[in-house]
C-alpha cells in the first residue's frame, strides 16, 4: 500500500512552501489535506486557486455549501464532509442545510434541492446532463453561469476528494466533532 505522508515545511518540496504558508495564514494551521497535497506543489497551488475562484462565484454561502457537500457526500469523502461542515458553520450556513446534505435528506428549499440534484447529475453523468436536466435547473432559477460554476466546484472537489481517498488523510482534530460516514445503502 502506498504511503502519502502529511508533509511539514521541513519535509515538503521548496516550491510548496509559499502555498503551505498561505494555508497557515488562512486557517491558522496547516490542514491535513494541504499537508498531503504539498508533495505535489502544483496540486496544492491549483487547489488553493480553485478554492479562491469558487468562493468568488455568484453562489451564496448556502449554495456553495450545497455544491461542495453534494460532491463530498457522493464521493464519500471522510475528510471533506467534516471539513466543509465546519466551513459551513463559519460561513453562517444553517445546520438544517448541512445536516440534510450529510444525511442525504431533503433540503429546506426546492431551489437548493434543484442545485444538489443538478450537481449530482454533473458528477454522475461526468458532465453530460440531458437537455431535460438543464431545463429543470434553469426552471429553478439558475443560469448558464451557474452550470459552469458547478463545473468549477466539481473540479475543486475532485482534487480534494481523490487526494483524501488515496492518502486516507486523517480528519483534522478541530473537525473531528463533525466526523461522518456515508450511510449504508439498504439491501
Amino acid at each position: 500500500m502506498s504511503n502519502f505522508p502529511k508533509l511539514t515545511k521541513d519535509t515538503a518540496p521548496t516550491e510548496s512552501l509559499p502555498f503551505m504558508e498561505r494555508s497557515e495564514k488562512a486557517f491558522g494551521r496547516l490542514p491535513g489535506l494541504h499537508a498531503v497535497m504539498a508533495a505535489a506543489p502544483g496540486l496544492l497551488e491549483g487547489y488553493q486557486e480553485l478554492h479562491r475562484l469558487f468562493l468568488a462565484t455568484s453562489f451564496d454561502n448556502d449554495e456553495k455549501t450545497v455544491v461542495w457537500q453534494a460532491i463530498n457526500v457522493e464521493h464519500a469523502c471522510h475528510y471533506c464532509v467534516p471539513a466543509h461542515t465546519g466551513i459551513a458553520k463559519s460561513m453562517g450556513v444553517d445546520d438544517a442545510i448541512s445536516n440534510a446534505l450529510r444525511d442525504e435528506t431533503p433540503l429546506p428549499t426546492a431551489r437548493l434541492e434543484a442545485l444538489r440534484d443538478f450537481t449530482l447529475t454533473m458528477v454522475r453523468s461526468r458532465g453530460n446532463p440531458t437537455e431535460a436536466d438543464l431545463k429543470t435547473f434553469f426552471e429553478a432559477g439558475y443560469s448558464e453561469r451557474h452550470v459552469l460554476e458547478v463545473v468549477l466546484g466539481v473540479a475543486q472537489k475532485v482534487m480534494s476528494n481523490y487526494t483524501n481517498h488515496l492518502a486516507k488523510t486523517p480528519v483534522d482534530p478541530i473537525m473531528q466533532k463533525f466526523a461522518w460516514e456515508k450511510a449504508a445503502v439498504p439491501a
